[in-house]
């Protein structure tokens, strides 16, 4: 069933599972928007369907109407999607309640800030256990000196989590680093944080072929021996695409031949990015802006190198993702990057913000494509062992049961 953001909800009788922990569990998830932009968003749905599978009952709830977004998909894993936003943010929080009471599930599941702060609300205020995964190890100081936000507002969103958060049974981060992190910013015991990558479907990204290359290239009109170097994120500031721009000119003096394609939603680094490319002269002739995509493994396979410049990461699913599909990767040796790709063994890691050494390890992966088959072929099999969807899912639902079994310490 698939609600509008302006639809009213059925009650529907659900019978949960017992405090003490009983199979199955119904668990309402609550995330900012279903969009197809965000990796929290990529992240549900991707794993939607093997919850469902393992005995989930699923409801999904999102704040922000989102047009065009994951809504079918999700209906069809089986999932009950609910829009709750509404023009005041009073009133998305009163419909959350209101849905709340009524789905009356066994744990309330709470992904990105607004979600969190509203959800737990809701949680509270209906005697629901809540569980909360966090996807970044926000607050920091590069979330204070970021472009576009103020040291107050950081630490006053820092605030309302911190105390939001006290009332919450457990977490779910994606790495460690994130649990550390997160564990000092809102005070709360690292006991009570678990640690579940994202994962995805080997099958759904497939592998590097010949064919799959040529057919890449030959939709893109790019000559098959043309060195390619893919990037594929928002146009934000933590992505650090203006660092891998000002990289590029470099790039191409070392391999005059190379196009950089640039896959990804604009944002607000969108005017400064393509302000970047026209300033490096003959260099802008080698870029190209892809916009949005929906055959990002598709541009991965046909590509030479995959570029992660970015400034904070909680995991990295696009460098999990380049790793699953077995292109070389390049990517900001940052902790949640580093924790999910290796060393230096299955990818060239560099020192974020720097564009000199980014623009040397990407020349050097383009330059021994023999060291670089080994590098991507290394971290395949990492992905195997790690990332793939079904061995995360399954230690998902550990969680939700330990969730069930433990309170908060």
């Amino acid at each position: 069933m698939l609600i509008g953001s302006q639809g009213t909800v059925p009650a529907r009788e659900t019978g949960g599972a017992q405090e003490g922990g009983g199979w199955p569990v119904h668990v309402l998830y609550v995330i900012d928007s279903v969009g197809r932009v965000g990796g929290a968003e990529q992240g549900l749905m991707a794993m939607a369907p093997q919850l469902v599978r393992a005995g989930v009952k699923l409801d999904v709830a999102y704040l922000k109407d989102s047009p065009g977004g994951f809504q079918p998909e999700l209906a069809a894993a089986g999932a009950d999607v609910f829009g709750v936003g509404r023009p005041s943010r009073g009133g998305t929080a009163a419909a959350l309640h209101r849905l709340v009471r009524e789905r009356r599930p066994d744990l309330l599941h709470t992904t990105l800030y607004a979600s969190d702060v509203l959800g737990r609300a809701a949680a509270l205020a209906t005697r629901t256990p809540v569980v909360t995964s966090l996807v970044d190890a926000a607050y920091g100081p590069e979330h204070r000196n970021a472009r576009g936000l103020s040291p107050w507002q950081v630490r006053a969103a820092q605030a309302v989590d911190a105390t939001t958060a006290q009332g919450t049974r457990r977490f779910h981060a994606l790495t460690r680093y994130v649990a550390g992190a997160m564990a000092r910013r809102l005070r709360v015991s690292a006991r009570r944080i678990d640690v579940v990558p994202r994962g995805r479907d080997p099958e759904l990204l497939g592998t590097v072929t010949p064919d799959r290359r040529a057919a890449v290239r030959s939709a893109l009109e790019l000559p098959q021996d043309v060195p390619v170097v893919l990037a594929a994120a928002r146009q934000q500031y933590r992505k650090g695409l203006d660092v891998l721009l000002e990289a590029w000119p470099e790039v191409l003096r070392a391999e005059p031949d190379a196009v950089l394609l640039l896959a990804g939603s604009e944002g607000g680094e969108t005017a400064r990015l393509r302000a970047l490319a026209e300033a490096a002269g003959g260099a802008a002739r080698r870029v190209r802006f892809l916009g949005p995509r929906d055959d990002v493994f598709d541009l991965m396979a046909a590509s030479d190198a995959f570029a992660v410049p970015s400034r904070w990461e909680g995991q990295g699913s696009a460098a999990m993702e380049a790793m699953g599909v077995g292109v070389p990767l390049v990517a900001a040796d940052l902790p949640g990057l580093r924790e999910t790709v290796g060393s230096g063994d299955y990818a060239r890691l560099v020192t974020p913000e720097r564009p000199a050494e980014l623009a040397a390890a990407l020349a050097d992966t383009l330059e021994d494509r023999a060291a670089a088959r080994v590098r991507a072929k290394a971290a395949r099999a990492r992905f195997l062992t790690s990332f793939t969807l079904q061995q995360v899912s399954a230690q998902m639902v550990g969680f939700y049961e330990r969730s069930l079994r433990l309170r908060a310490v």
